[in-house]
C-alpha cells in the first residue's frame, strides 16, 4: 500500500487529524507498519484493533499508549508476543488468534493482564509470568501445541474461564481443579481425552431435508430451519439444521462440539441433536435439532469487554420468582444429565440459556466447549467447577427477581455452597437440581 494513497477509510481520518480525541481505534491495513499518527492518541486511546492488517511487530516506543486498554491483533503475522507490550501500564485484553505465535516471552505480558486470547497459535511453551498477573481473569489457548501449563499458574487466584482444546495435554495438572475461582473450562480434542462420546442420534441423509431460512450465525455455524421427512409415508416436521463451517472456534474443534450434541440425546432442558446430516452435496458437516418456538429469546448476552467473563443483562429485565426457579431448575436437571452421560458443558452461562420469555420454560444450549470427564473422583472434582458456574447464574437469576422468592434464605445458602472458594466442598449439580425441586414453592420438573 502506498503511504500516500491509504484504502482504510479511518486510517486516512488518522492522518487528517479527524481522529483527535479517540478513544476507540480499528485499521483494517493493510499495513507494513504501526503508523505514527497512533501515538497522538496516546492521552486518550484505549481500544486499539489491528486485526487482519498484515503486521510482524509493534514499535519499540508502542508502551507511549500509556492509557491502552484493549488491543486485537488477531490474523496478523507475529511469531513472537512483541514484548513491548508488556510496557503498556493499563493494558489488560490482549488478542493474537491466528498468527502464527510460537513464541510467548514473559516480559510481553502486562502487569495488569485480565483478558488474553492466544487461540489457533504454535504455542508449545507459555512462561512463569503468566501466573505472576494477580488480575488474569479469562485464558484462552485452545488450538495450541502445549503439553502443560506453567506451575505458577496455581497462583491465579481471580482466574475464571479457561480454554485448553485441541492441543497436546497427556493430562491436565491436578492443582486446576483447585482454582477458587475457575467455573468455566474447556479441554476437548488432547490426547488424554481419548475418543469421542458415543452418538445417542440417528444418521440424517440430506435428502430427507429442505432447508429454510437463516435463523442465526455462530463462531462454529449456521442455524436453519428446515423441514425433515423422518421416513416414508411420516409427516414432515420443522426442525432445526446446523452446518458447521469446519474451523476452530475459541472454545476448540466443531467436530467435537457435533460429538457432545450427538452423545447428549434427547432431553427437555437441553438443545441435543435429533440427528447427524449425512451425504450433503458438498461434504459439510450438519446436525438437526429441535426448533423452538420464534418468542424463545437468550436470556442474556455474552460478556462485554468491560464484564469479561461475566453476562450482560438487558437492564429492564425483571423476573417473577418463579419464572427464575423454574429457569435455575430446568438448568440444573440438564447440567445434571450432562454429567450423568460422562460430558461436561463448560460453557454453562446465561447467554446460552434459552427460555420462553415469560413462564421461565428454558433449554441450555450450545456444546462447543463440551469435554468428555475422566473416570472416578477425578470426574467429580471437574463437575464442581462447573458448579460454581451454576452458582454464579442462580445467583444472577435472584438479583433480577421482582420480589423475594419465599425461600430465599434457602437459594441464597444454595448459591453460596455452590460458588464458595473450597472447591471440594460444592455440591454436585444432581445434589443442586434436587434441592432445587425441593424448595417451597419451586419449580415443576420440565421433563
Amino acid at each position: 500500500m502506498s503511504a500516500d494513497a491509504p484504502t482504510d477509510p479511518t486510517l486516512r481520518a488518522l492522518r487528517r487529524g479527524d481522529l483527535a480525541g479517540a478513544r476507540t481505534v480499528r485499521l483494517t491495513g493493510p499495513l507494513d507498519a504501526l503508523p505514527d499518527e497512533v501515538f497522538g492518541l496516546a492521552d486518550t486511546l484505549e481500544q486499539l484493533d489491528l486485526s487482519g492488517c498484515g503486521l510482524a511487530e509493534l514499535p519499540n516506543d508502542f508502551g507511549r499508549l500509556r492509557r491502552l486498554r484493549v488491543l486485537f491483533c488477531s490474523g496478523n503475522r507475529f511469531e513472537r508476543l512483541p514484548a513491548v507490550l508488556g510496557d503498556c501500564p493499563e493494558l489488560a485484553q490482549v488478542g493474537f488468534r491466528g498468527t502464527g505465535l510460537r513464541e510467548v516471552p514473559g516480559e510481553a505480558l502486562p502487569r495488569q493482564l485480565r483478558w488474553l486470547t492466544l487461540t489457533d497459535n504454535r504455542i508449545a511453551h507459555l512462561p512463569d509470568a503468566l501466573g505472576q498477573r494477580p488480575t488474569l481473569q479469562k485464558l484462552m489457548l485452545a488450538g495450541n501445541a502445549l503439553t502443560a501449563l506453567p506451575a505458577s499458574l496455581q497462583g491465579a487466584q481471580n482466574l475464571e474461564l479457561v480454554r485448553l482444546s485441541a492441543n497436546a495435554f497427556a493430562a491436565l495438572p491436578a492443582w486446576l481443579a483447585d482454582l477458587p475461582r475457575l467455573a468455566w473450562i474447556a479441554w476437548a480434542g488432547n490426547p488424554f481425552e481419548g475418543g469421542t462420546a458415543p452418538a445417542r442420534a440417528p444418521d440424517v441423509p440430506w435428502s430427507r431435508l429442505e432447508p429454510g431460512a437463516l435463523l442465526g450465525e455462530g463462531a462454529s455455524g449456521r442455524i436453519f430451519s428446515a423441514s425433515w421427512r423422518p421416513g416414508e409415508g411420516e409427516p414432515p416436521q420443522t426442525v432445526a439444521l446446523k452446518l458447521f463451517k469446519g474451523v476452530m472456534t475459541s472454545d476448540g474443534l466443531p467436530e467435537r462440539e457435533m460429538a457432545a450434541c450427538l452423545a447428549v440425546g434427547r432431553h427437555p432442558n437441553l438443545t441435543g441433536a435429533l440427528g447427524q446430516i449425512v451425504d450433503h452435496p458438498e461434504g459439510a458437516q450438519g446436525l438437526l435439532m429441535p426448533l423452538l418456538p420464534a418468542t424463545w429469546r437468550v436470556l442474556a448476552g455474552p460478556p462485554s469487554l468491560e464484564s469479561c467473563s461475566r453476562d450482560v443483562y438487558d437492564p429492564a429485565l425483571r423476573l417473577p420468582p418463579a419464572a427464575a426457579l423454574r429457569i435455575a431448575r430446568s438448568v440444573a436437571v440438564g447440567t445434571a444429565h450432562l454429567h450423568a452421560r460422562g460430558l461436561l458443558h463448560g460453557d454453562l452461562y446465561a447467554h446460552n440459556t434459552l427460555w420462553d420469555g415469560t413462564l421461565g420454560a428454558a433449554v441450555l444450549s450450545d456444546f462447543g466447549a463440551a469435554s468428555l470427564l475422566p473416570p472416578g473422583s477425578e470426574s467429580e472434582a471437574w463437575q464442581r467447577i462447573e458448579t460454581r458456574a451454576f452458582g454464579l447464574l442462580l445467583g444472577e437469576l435472584l438479583d433480577r427477581c421482582v420480589s423475594e422468592p419465599e425461600d430465599i434464605a434457602r437459594l441464597r445458602d444454595l448459591e453460596h455452597a455452590c460458588i464458595q472458594a473450597d472447591t471440594g466442598g460444592r455440591p454436585l449439580m444432581a445434589e443442586v437440581a434436587q434441592a432445587l425441586s425441593g424448595l417451597a414453592g419451586g419449580a415443576r420438573s420440565d421433563e
